[in-house]
């Protein structure tokens, strides 16, 4: 069979999956070549720097950190040779727009006191759904994240049976939520997740409150430079690997077959042996094959339910923001409208559930002397009208509603601004209707029912990234870098080892 050292690799799109990728296939011999539509690595998760002031573009929260030391271990290396990682306290903050404030610490003892606060027995039943949580995390994470079951006879299996026994398989978030928790703000903070995966409390599967295990148990972290700090960690260990990078090349078209590719680009063709696309995998697909080499036609894609997109404000302000926490969420008391006019009837949201995040307050690096980096971040539906106009009076609802129901009072502080919202996502990342994360996590689209990691038409073609499994955000999508590279090393006779 032939040697994987035999072949040239070209990885499309430099997230975090194409990163992953790239590191797991040059470990192995590939000479691996990675390029890049924009002008830095990292994909949705990029950086914005000016005047002074650093933020992370897309992805904020450091979570499941395990993730991050198995993938580095599988290289002999360990993250903290790259960067170094603080514990947040607290892990997040949350206003309820009738004005309740509540922190959830690393202290789980006091967070059950504040449950507590809210309903008699709620300590007690936030450590049962903790255990849970936990058990569905590691049975999950082992036998249904970390082992790609693409096929539907992979569970009909008795050894997947008894791995599945007692696992939230079955129903929604909201209904696994509801029996544990009667009060409603308690049942927003323990759904408050679905927010990392694109869903809603009605349409994402129970087996999601897996993530309250990644939150209350293994808790928020903030890595040395923020998230794009892993980025730079996970690109300098493809360096190490021999994985060369190359930034400002967009592909424009994928030709060929396996052997024998021709790879379009803006800056001349390359022929690599094989192909993995981390860009879009609608945009793949779509626009970059011919139409007889697609594996889905447009009516899929325009069938598939796509996670939220956002409205965006990228904030540099005089002082300090003392009222918000690192990563802080203002929460209306009822939020169904919200996700309502996200998934239901789309349409920009009246009374906004969003997030904050104030790296200043942990990282002092991030802002000039004297001043604050936020960011503030409003799901909203894919594909909505996005106008200067739109922007501009969401903005000032935003701004006037962070003052009402956090005391911090921004506007007339702020020295340096930029948005982001539906068209940017679409133009700079190409993606469906202009999502900020892709496919969300409903049943329909859940495990086998993700697109599969080997292209469908054309062989020597393979996807990674978070339209694929295990899914959405930065450790699933490091993940995702695995699996797909499972796929390509199975196929020349060289599974990965763990």
């Amino acid at each position: 069979m032939q040697s994987l050292a035999d072949e040239s690799v070209v990885v499309i799109g430099a997230g975090v999956g194409g990163l992953s990728t790239a590191c797991y296939l040059a470990d192995r011999g590939a000479d691996v070549h990675v390029i890049e539509k924009n002008e830095q690595l990292g994909g949705r998760a990029s950086r914005l720097e000016e005047d002074g002031f650093r933020f992370d573009m897309g992805p904020s929260w450091y979570l499941m950190p395990d993730v991050f030391e198995r993938f580095f271990a599988a290289f002999d290396r360990t993250p903290s040779d790259y960067y170094e990682l603080s514990h947040l306290d607290p892990h997040y903050r949350i206003f309820f727009k009738d004005g309740d404030q509540v922190d959830v610490t690393p202290d789980l003892e006091r967070t059950k006191a504040v449950f507590e606060e809210y309903e008699s027995g709620a300590g007690d039943a936030l450590e049962r759904y903790l255990d849970k949580s936990r058990e569905n995390y590691e049975v999950g994470m082992e036998h249904f994240v970390y082992e790609d079951r693409t096929r539907l006879r992979d569970y009909v299996d008795l050894d997947v049976a008894r791995q599945a026994r007692g696992l939230s398989l079955l129903g929604s978030m909201q209904g696994h939520v509801e029996n544990y928790f009667e009060h409603p703000k308690l049942q927003q903070i323990m759904q408050y997740t679905l927010v990392f995966l694109g869903g809603s409390p009605t349409n994402t599967p129970a087996l999601y409150n897996l993530m309250s295990h990644v939150d209350f148990n293994l808790g928020v972290w903030y890595p040395e430079d923020g998230i794009g700090g892993v980025i730079d960690g996970i690109a300098e260990l493809g360096r190490e690997l021999g994985v060369t990078y190359d930034t400002d090349r967009p592909a424009t078209a994928i030709k060929g077959r396996e052997g024998a590719f021709l790879v379009e680009t803006s800056k001349g063709p390359l022929r690599p042996d094989l192909v993995v696309s981390n860009a879009s995998y609608a945009h793949t697909e779509q626009e970059l094959l011919p139409a007889e080499r697609r594996g889905y036609d447009a009516d899929y894609w325009e069938s598939r339910t796509y996670a939220p997109s956002a409205f965006l404000l990228y904030l540099g302000v005089e002082g300090e923001v003392e009222e918000l926490a690192h990563h802080t969420l203002v929460l209306p008391t009822d939020w169904q409208e919200h996700f309502d006019q996200i998934f239901e009837d789309p349409q920009w949201p009246d009374e906004p559930a969003y997030y904050c995040c104030v790296p200043s307050e942990t990282d002092d690096t991030v802002a000039p002397d004297g001043h604050s980096a936020l960011f503030v971040l409003v799901p909203i539906a894919p594909g909505l009208e996005d106008t200067p106009e739109i922007r501009e009076a969401y903005r000032e609802k935003i701004l006037a509603d962070i003052a009402a129901n956090t005391g911090e009072e921004l506007r007339g502080r702020i020295v340096f601004e930029e948005q982001f919202c539906v068209r940017d996502f679409a133009d700079r990342y190409n993606s469906y209707d202009g999502t900020a994360l892709g496919l969300a996590h409903t049943l329909r689209q859940t495990s086998l029912f993700r697109p599969p990691h080997r292209a469908k038409g054309v062989d020597g073609l393979y996807f990674v990234g978070g339209d694929t499994t295990p899914g959405i955000g930065v450790p699933m999508c490091l993940i995702s870098g695995e699996l797909t590279a499972e796929k390509v090393l199975e196929d020349y006779g060289q599974p990965i080892e763990q």
